[in-house]
């Protein structure tokens, strides 16, 4: 579980409601109207700019940003580099007995057990990434939309309420609901993108870039065993996909 993402919107939730506590009544902000423009109308714009399909899977997508999944990358460093000393030793066709816990590597390595070319493993193994990535991307982008979309029909609700606030200013009961339409839709939209969608979008981008590096360097090691590149060679390689400080080669030396 990713204890940043819960710690922010937690913290940011928390706060709000503590303000609304020590200001006034809570159910002060609560208005039935204002969040049916601002969800309903966010909600609506979606299934408009995306597929029903990128939608749905945005939701499968957004539990990147809750839990962590990826494997760490020096343990996959590691992993590859005890690969290459086995298939060194006793050939390709040992690796096939190996627990493998990484899905893509295990993947990777049955290719070249396989005995395919590796002009073809790196192809395929590139091609899967990108599209990885491109899925990835789709749903991080149906959050950024509603980052846009939210804080727009809370424009569009104060709008709403100043026109039912201004056309029965004779009524001096109407002018308070009213209000509250006008204000609170504005305070929904904001909290909305501000607090969970462009924040989650943010940390969707990064979880992306983070598998993105691990599925790059996992094909980097992959063609290096099939290539017969001494380990510790490899591992030194494998190791500039990560900062110099997380670099163990880096430390001996």
């Amino acid at each position: 579980m990713d204890i940043a993402t819960i710690i922010g919107l937690v913290s940011g939730t928390i706060l709000v409601m503590g303000a609304i506590f020590m200001g006034g009544s809570f159910m002060l902000f609560v208005n039935i109207p204002s969040i049916l423009i601002v969800g309903g109308g966010t909600v609506a714009t979606l299934f408009i700019r995306f597929g029903m399909g990128d939608v749905i899977n945005s939701v499968k997508v957004a539990m990147n940003a809750f839990f962590n999944q990826l494997s760490n990358p020096q343990q996959v460093i590691g992993e590859i580099v005890n690969l290459a000393n086995i298939a060194r030793k006793n050939g390709l066709i040992v690796l096939e007995q190996q627990p493998i816990e990484d899905p893509f590597l295990k993947k990777a390595i049955m290719y070249c057990v396989d005995g395919h070319e590796a002009e073809f493993i790196e192809e395929v193994l590139k091609k899967e990434v990108n599209l990885t990535i491109e899925r990835h991307d789709n749903g991080r982008k149906v959050f950024v939309g509603v980052g846009d979309a939210a804080p727009a029909f809370g424009m569009i609700g104060t709008l709403i309420g100043l026109v039912q606030m201004l056309s029965n200013m004779s009524d001096p009961a109407s002018i308070g609901p009213a209000m509250a339409v006008a204000l609170l839709t504005t305070l929904y939209g904001a909290l909305a993108a501000n607090l969970v969608a462009l924040p989650i979008a943010d940390k969707l981008a990064l979880r992306s870039q983070e598998e993105e590096r691990n599925r790059r360097l996992i094909v980097e090691g992959v063609l290096g065993i099939l290539k017969g590149i001494n380990p510790r060679v490899m591992e030194e390689f494998l190791e500039t996909f990560l900062p110099p400080k997380d670099r163990k080669t880096g430390e001996r030396k």
